[in-house]
């Protein structure tokens, strides 16, 4: 007979509904039993696309022996991490302090009171390679509770003070003109020059560190800064993390070469990760970078997109039972699709061999392609060339025949913002209307569906139902996307809607002691801490994206209150800028824009006319196409720190369609000079002499953005 994780809408909850455990999803149900019988908790938390997660399933959740010894001495609950991220981040945060690590499969026991006594993450159910057994954890933790209990309490009530404690300390703040720089000298001694990344094996893509070090580079002259960037997006993009067949990469690399990845893919990895390399692209001008960022978003469009218009949370690593078995070719299989000659030069030219480079079989990747850090590859594989693309296609289109790896089809709130954020940019930048289209029916969908009353948001979404109350992250993503939605498309009404989210967030998250913001809104139900939200884990922090949203909002709007916020909270975390940067990438890449001069671009459109031919408007169309040669000049550029803001007026100067109030101040006596587009440049709501006509709109736009003026 199923358990109760047989009504869960997750797809990783669903997974562990046929165990004999005696499971419990998160709630009342199972914390009032556990207060009744004063019994203990073991929580166990995972995801979907977690391999080793579904390693403890088989080799302990279905074990009968273990399941009955589990049932007979402990409530027994299961965690969708993505579902409920702060219960994850509190008590990996009490593994930590108990083990020295964290990961997942994540195994804590708990008072009934949701206090930690002990925990860890993966154990075989046996004792193996030095790692204690399951089995032999659970006798050890029931002999502490029903022997030492007042010692397990003890233990559990300094955990829960620590935990406290650790959730709201902020380090002294760094001087105000060194956290960027102290950030940037602390990242250079863990740079692993010759593949890139910031540590040994395993390594992580750090996206936010990426785009913070681009900043750098660009703004603030340092050649150290655009090598680190330059050198680990060559060897991500390289690598076997990123998939060459169908685009976007997996979750992380397990050595130091990126060669080997957990084979997972997640939703946030590939809408971030996509960004960074929009940004080197604006920056390098290297079409590689722009070709990676069409493939990772082509991956997501195809195979990641709801039909509503949301996208699906990851894939999973396993297929048939075995991690990466659906990416993995060896020789034979390569020439029986592409043919003798084109199957030898492909294998060649993506290092399939018969030994293999993993388990027998081979991981595609260009790693010898790297000179000096640097993607080069000789003339003869050149990857844009209609050949490599046709050889891709067919093997992809083999592929696609396999047993493809399962996929966690519930719709999470913040890493779909995440997308948006991305995709709106990518279509000016790259000429995309496709990806314009998709950010703003996935915005449709995001407003309609995680709707929670006029002041509150849902976290998930998954098969027409909307639940668990929102977090930080998901709020201030939101208000990102909106934004990014406003300035490349130009429908004023998204300001609205940003405007009413960054209010709740300031309202119902700050912390009025420190200017930083909680992980949870006050009301969150069976939260043991309230958390202060600093870390990018592996998103961004709740706090950086409300940092990043409140500096757009404020040199939007001209609202003095939205910039206080943001530097309040920016300033709280210096101090764990400068002690680890790499754990805060985007808190410094907001902080970066923050101390850089910031530029407003207001355009005004006629109504009609020559030089603007804009649809009437209404209709389908949410945006003004006409606007976009004019966007994709501009910020076709590596930006400086800059807000856009787009209006259409009528002939007497009255604006069409909908308008935002909280624009206002920027449109003041901003008018189409003689019937044309016409380009305002500003600085502090302070706008030089404007320009008009199409010619001297173009000319003004090279002049300025290229300019870096």
């Amino acid at each position: 007979m199923p358990n109760r994780l047989i009504h869960e809408k997750s797809p990783y909850l669903r997974q562990h509904a046929h165990n004999p455990v005696d499971w419990y999803p998160w709630g009342e149900e199972a914390l009032a039993r556990a207060a009744k019988e004063n019994r203990p908790i073991f929580l166990s938390i995972g995801y979907s696309a977690c391999h080793w997660c579904h390693v403890m399933e088989r080799e302990s959740f279905e074990d009968t022996s273990i399941a009955a010894y589990l049932n007979e001495h402990f409530v027994c609950i299961k965690v969708d991490r993505e579902e409920l991220p702060a219960v994850d981040a509190l008590y990996m945060e009490a593994v930590q302090v108990i083990t020295g690590h964290g990961g997942w499969p994540l195994s804590v026991f708990l008072t009934p009171e949701l206090r930690p006594f002990y925990g860890g993450t993966y154990w075989p159910a046996r004792p193996r390679d030095g790692m204690p057994g399951f089995a032999d954890v659970l006798r050890a933790v029931v002999e502490a509770w029903e022997k030492r209990r007042e010692q397990a309490l003890e233990q559990a009530e300094k955990m829960a003070v620590l935990l406290e404690d650790l959730s709201q300390s902020i380090p002294a703040s760094a001087a105000e003109e060194s956290a960027a720089e102290l950030a940037e000298r602390t990242l250079l001694r863990g740079f692993d020059a010759s593949y890139g990344g910031f540590s040994p094996a395993p390594k992580f893509p750090h996206p936010s560190v990426l785009r913070f070090l681009m900043l750098r580079a660009k703004w603030c002259g340092s050649v150290q800064a655009e090598r680190m960037a330059a050198v680990t997006l060559d060897a991500m993009a390289a690598g076997g993390m990123y998939d060459h067949l169908g685009g976007g990469f997996h979750r992380y690399s397990t050595d130091p070469v990126w060669l080997v990845p957990h084979f997972e893919k997640m939703l946030y990895d590939n809408a971030t990760l996509a960004r960074a390399y929009l940004d080197a692209y604006r920056l390098f001008r290297r079409p590689f970078y722009a070709r990676i960022t069409r493939e990772t978003l082509d991956y997501l469009l195809r195979d990641m997109r709801h039909p509503g218009g949301g996208f699906f949370a990851s894939e999973d690593a396993d297929s048939e039972g075995e991690e990466g078995k659906f990416y993995l070719w060896e020789p034979g299989e390569v020439l029986e699709t592409l043919g003798p000659d084109w199957g030898e030069r492909f294998c060649r030219a993506y290092d399939v061999t018969r030994l293999g480079n993993f388990e027998g079989k081979s991981i595609l990747n260009r790693l010898r392609c790297l000179e000096d850090g640097r993607f080069s590859p000789p003339p003869n594989e050149e990857e844009h060339d209609e050949d490599w693309i046709e050889a891709r296609s067919r093997l992809l289109a083999a592929r696609s025949r396999r047993v493809r790896p399962r996929r966690d089809e519930k719709i999470l709130l913040g890493w779909n913002a995440l997308t948006v954020d991305t995709l709106c940019w990518a279509g000016i930048v790259l000429g995309e209307e496709r990806y314009a289209d998709a950010a703003a029916s996935c915005a449709e969908f995001l407003l309609a569906a995680f709707a929670a009353g006029e002041d509150r948001l849902c976290r998930t979404w998954s098969e027409g139902l909307a639940r668990f109350p929102a977090v930080l992250e998901d709020y201030a993503a939101l208000t990102v996307a909106l934004i990014s939605l406003f300035e490349t498309q130009g429908d004023e009404r998204r300001i609205d809607r940003a405007v009413h989210w960054a209010d709740v967030i300031l309202s119902a998250f700050r912390d009025p002691a420190t200017g930083a913001f909680f992980q949870t809104a006050p009301e969150h139900p069976h939260v043991l801490v309230r958390r202060l939200d600093f870390f990018d884990n592996p998103t961004p922090s709740g706090t950086a994206l409300t940092a990043e949203a409140l500096l757009r909002l404020g040199h939007l709007t001209g609202e003095s209150r939205y910039l206080e916020a943001a530097d309040s909270a920016l300033q709280a975390m210096s101090g764990w800028m400068r002690q680890s940067p790499i754990g805060l990438g985007h808190s410094l890449y907001a902080r970066q824009l923050r101390d850089l001069p910031w530029t407003e671009w207001v355009f005004v459109f006629p109504e009609a006319g020559d030089n603007s031919p804009i649809p009437a408007a209404g209709g389908a169309a949410a945006r003004d196409r006409a606007a976009d040669v004019w966007l994709r000049q501009l910020h076709g550029h590596y930006p400086a720190p800059a807000v856009t803001a787009l209006r259409r007026v009528d002939p007497q100067g009255r604006a069409v369609g909908p308008i935002s109030l909280h624009l206002e101040p920027l449109f003041a006596g901003r008018t189409a000079r003689e019937g044309g587009v016409t380009l305002y440049r500003c600085r502090g709501f302070q706008c030089g002499e404007p320009v008009h006509g199409a010619a001297a709109v173009a000319a003004a736009i090279e002049r300025w953005a290229a300019g870096n003026s």
